[in-house]
């Protein structure tokens, strides 16, 4: 039997060689093409121009099924699932349920640590200063978000329905929920409840009005909480001029002490309720309702609206000047007077101006 020459082996182990060094230039260029392609996977933007989109994690949903709904929507980078199991590992992702945007120019790095982070959609809703409950009711019905659970529930169960609790200091008339939430925008994500929402605003009325009594001014003719609130919502009513809220509430303080009659218009409007429209008369101010402040004394049983931190914050800290009496000027403001002729002067100037309109 013939054995191969040293020249044919010697030539067998030099083709076997550059074979296997063939080899390892191609796994080594198919290895640069795959770590560039990672790279340009990783530094590529899943979505481009336009709104953000939107997908819901589901709770307890996998790693590899969140991949998925990417691609379903079209929004994974058209790569292997294996560049997300990679990226998952290097960042030791452990993603969170929720909603989530995905804006133009979010990277996969970027979008996974939004998923790790339970960086969730979060919407808002505004509560404004001086509505009614019924307005504030009405806002919370028509938040397409919001999960509808207090719709039928009336309005004297509506602080036991959302658990808020002991009423504020001030007797039986502080379970009434009117004026009872602080206006302010207040955020949250998917799947939150109307009633959530009205438990943070009732706790972070709360704790403003506790804080502004707290502080209060002396010899203040307020005996609780709640009558300071119940002032503060005829404060925010009669005024949304910052400069002069403390000048009313000093108008106001001062005609109680000294046991004169409020004799505020938007006490006699809400005393109407809220289906009487139309400009106020001499007969609605001549009718008596529990909330008429120019038949009757004192305060009004309850607020008449939402008073912001602004509104609670003078009334618990008063101008200290003399007037007793203030009227509309005719441009967004009013005109304070201390006597009754100079009131009566003003209220003539004002009739004046709006005969001249």
């Amino acid at each position: 039997m013939n054995r191969p020459g040293p020249a044919r082996q010697r030539g067998f182990w030099r083709g076997l060689f550059l074979f296997a060094l063939l080899c390892l230039v191609a796994a080594a260029a198919a290895g640069l093409w795959v770590w560039r392609d990672y790279q340009r996977f990783l530094e590529t933007p899943l979505a481009r121009g336009g709104a953000p989109h939107v997908i819901d994690i589901a709770r307890g949903q996998s790693f590899r099924g969140a991949v998925a709904q990417l691609r379903q929507a079209g929004l994974d980078g058209s790569v292997h699932e294996a560049y997300w199991r990679a990226l998952g590992w290097q960042r030791k992702a452990h993603i969170q349920a929720g909603e989530y945007a995905i804006e133009p120019g979010l990277t996969p790095p970027a979008l996974l640590d939004k998923l790790a982070r339970g960086q969730v959609v979060q919407y808002r809703i505004t509560l404004v200063e001086g509505w009614t409950l019924r307005e504030l009711r009405l806002a919370l019905a028509a938040d397409p978000v919001l999960v509808q659970t207090l719709a039928g529930i009336p309005d004297d169960e509506l602080l036991a329905a959302i658990g808020a609790g002991d009423a504020i200091e001030g007797g039986e008339a502080a379970r009434v929920p009117e004026g009872q939430f602080l206006p302010e925008t207040y955020q949250f994500t998917r799947g939150s409840t109307d009633a959530q929402i009205l438990r943070r605003a009732h706790q972070a009325l709360r704790e403003a009005l506790a804080a502004a009594w707290a502080t209060r001014a002396p010899d203040l003719p307020l005996a609780t909480p709640f009558e300071a609130l119940v002032l503060a919502s005829i404060v925010e009513k009669e005024t949304g001029i910052p400069e002069e809220r403390d000048q009313v509430a000093g108008v106001f303080v001062r005609r109680l002490k000294r046991g004169m009659r409020l004799q505020t218009d938007p006490t006699v409007i809400y005393g109407r309720g809220a289906d009487v429209a139309g400009p106020l008369t001499r007969r609605h101010l001549d009718t008596d309702t529990p909330w008429n402040t120019y038949t009757r004394d004192g305060l009004p049983p309850t607020p008449i609206a939402l008073p912001g931190r602004a509104a609670i914050h003078a009334t618990l800290h008063p101008d200290a000047g003399q007037a007793l009496y203030f009227v509309a000027h005719g441009s967004g403001g009013h005109v304070f007077s201390r006597t009754l002729d100079e009131h009566n002067r003003a209220v003539a100037e004002y009739r004046r101006r709006m005969r001249a309109q």
